[in-house]
């Protein structure tokens, strides 16, 4: 009973992806379904498991499981485009598979549940940019954060484009999009962490999937919490925050609140011991 209890949190994510499994394999009728989320639920599972072993590598396993499976196989093998321009595919076409449905478990509705879990857990391009020395943001949040936004409209120009002119052969350019796209991604994203001196500027202020991921993030059940007894107001958590997250501030309306990306860096670091999950 003392197991279950110590992996509830691991279990629960597992389940909640396995019923998500079995529901889209049984309603559409695509055993597909089954495997896709079964895996990652069981990815999830496995470093949140790690991760209550208080191995140091437990987050990045679970990224790098999920993240490679799906820019590798879905992306790049199967020809799926998984990023926003595949979301706005999908979607003009009228079709609910693939891509829109990543987008409305991981990052529409899914954030009710895990918040930006999929920042801390899934992303492929963040993978990488977590394994670059700048893990403590060096200085003050900037006020650029406008240009997802800009990214956001420029990605749904760029589908809807393709069918208001009825360009010819959308699947290959999809194809290819995210292909370009995605070296686009890490080649800025490595730029930016290296230029501001943090890892995660490119989810702060260029990703337009944040755009989605932050509304629902707000009402998430998963929060980091501070128990206000033990806090000493240290203040280190708040700067080891990738995110910069007011961590301290336990209300929904904390600066920079749905940011949080559970990677757990504040419960690792309080020396009292104050945050939890």
């Amino acid at each position: 009973m003392k197991t279950i209890k110590k992996y509830s949190v691991s279990l629960i994510m597992l389940s909640i992806f396995e019923i998500i499994a079995i529901t889209l394999w049984l309603s559409l009728n695509n055993i597909f379904y089954l495997f896709n989320f079964s895996y990652i639920g069981c990815s999830l599972a496995l470093g949140l498991g790690l991760y209550i072993q208080k191995k140091p590598y437990a987050r990045h396993v679970a990224q790098f499981l999920i993240g490679t499976y799906m820019l590798v196989y879905l992306g790049i093998l199967s020809h799926e485009n998984m990023q926003i321009e595949g979301f706005w595919y999908y979607l003009f076409l009228g079709v609910f598979e693939a891509a829109t449905i990543h987008y409305v478990v991981a990052k529409i509705f899914g954030p009710l549940v895990f918040g930006r879990g999929w920042c801390g857990y899934a992303c492929w391009s963040a993978m990488i940019f977590d394994l670059l020395p700048y893990h403590q943001p060096q200085g003050e949040r900037k006020k650029i954060g406008f240009i997802r936004y800009i990214v956001f409209i420029l990605s749904l120009l760029f589908v809807g484009g393709l069918f208001i002119f009825h360009i010819p052969h959308k699947e290959t350019i999809m194809f290819y999009s995210f292909i370009i796209g995605n070296i686009a991604y890490y080649i800025i994203g490595i730029a930016l962490a290296f230029l501001l001196k943090d890892n995660r500027a490119f989810c702060k202020y260029i990703c337009p999937i944040t755009i989605f991921l932050k509304p629902m993030s707000y009402y998430s059940r998963l929060r980091i919490q501070v128990d206000q007894n033990k806090c000493v107001s240290c203040g280190k958590c708040l700067k080891v925050c990738p995110m910069n997250v007011e961590i301290t501030n336990n209300s929904r309306q904390r600066k920079n609140g749905t940011e949080c990306i559970l990677c757990m860096t504040c419960v690792n670091q309080c020396p009292c011991k104050a945050i939890r999950l």
